[in-house]
């Protein structure tokens, strides 16, 4: 609407200035007003862009200006919303029960690579991996209770991972020993025991001859079983 006003107020202002000179052309000889009448011409049509040229450059310099603004703005607005969902419980709780489901995951996945899992038989199960070339003592690779113990004994069941009902044992491992990390240090005797055996296990299924025996009575301090915990709060 400005630039047409512009180019009218323009156009107006010239026709009016040229106004006497345009009418000298109508007693010129065609050529000569022919040509006179293109210069006119070309000359308004030159202050008209001249005079346009601004107000565009103007207009591209705010349209660019205010997208710049709206991407801003965008930008901010996904920010904020971003906050806001990232401080929503709901959507806290989703993350933190699909971080466990990841972990759980990659746990199950560690399973087969352990030497032995320690069971309670029922409540409690801890994988163990022993790599005597590369590890000082013994470590977790997968641990849990109730569904995930049961889970974890079917995975070294289908593969052919060896368990033993050490209740003790594995109540202590549950309890003091984390994923990923080695025993402690007062579960050594009782987890070389294990591991003893279950050497023992590879070579008898390799060799044949008598089963070797599930180790019983196994050193754990009173002090790593949690049941003694219970029963001493009781």
């Amino acid at each position: 609407m400005l630039k047409s006003t512009l180019v009218g107020c323009v156009t107006g202002f010239y026709l009016w200035y040229h106004w006497p000179q345009m009418m000298r052309l109508m007693a010129e000889s065609p050529i000569v007003a022919m040509g006179n009448a293109l210069d006119l011409v070309g000359l308004c049509a030159l202050l008209v862009v001249l005079g346009v040229i601004p107000m565009v450059g103007f207009d591209v310099f705010f349209q660019i200006f205010s997208h710049l603004k709206k991407l801003r703005m965008s930008r901010q607005d996904i920010r904020d919303e971003f906050k806001e969902s990232e401080g929503d419980p709901h959507v806290k709780g989703k993350i933190r029960q699909m971080q466990r489901a990841a972990a759980q995951r990659r746990m199950m996945e560690d399973v087969p690579k352990a030497d032995v899992i320690v069971t309670n038989p029922t409540h409690y199960s801890v994988a163990l991996q022993y790599d005597e070339n590369k590890m000082s003592a013994p470590k977790v690779v997968a641990k849990g209770a109730g569904l995930i113990a049961l889970r974890i004994r079917e995975i070294g069941a289908e593969h052919r991972v060896p368990t033993l009902e050490a209740p003790p044992l594995a109540r202590a491992l549950y309890r003091h020993a984390e994923i990923g990390q080695q025993i402690p240090g007062q579960l050594y005797a009782a987890v070389a025991e294990v591991l003893a055996w279950v050497w023992q296990l590879k070579r008898w299924r390799l060799a044949g001859g008598q089963r070797p025996p599930q180790p019983e009575n196994l050193p754990v301090p009173e002090a790593l079983d949690f049941m003694n915990e219970k029963n001493t709060d009781g």
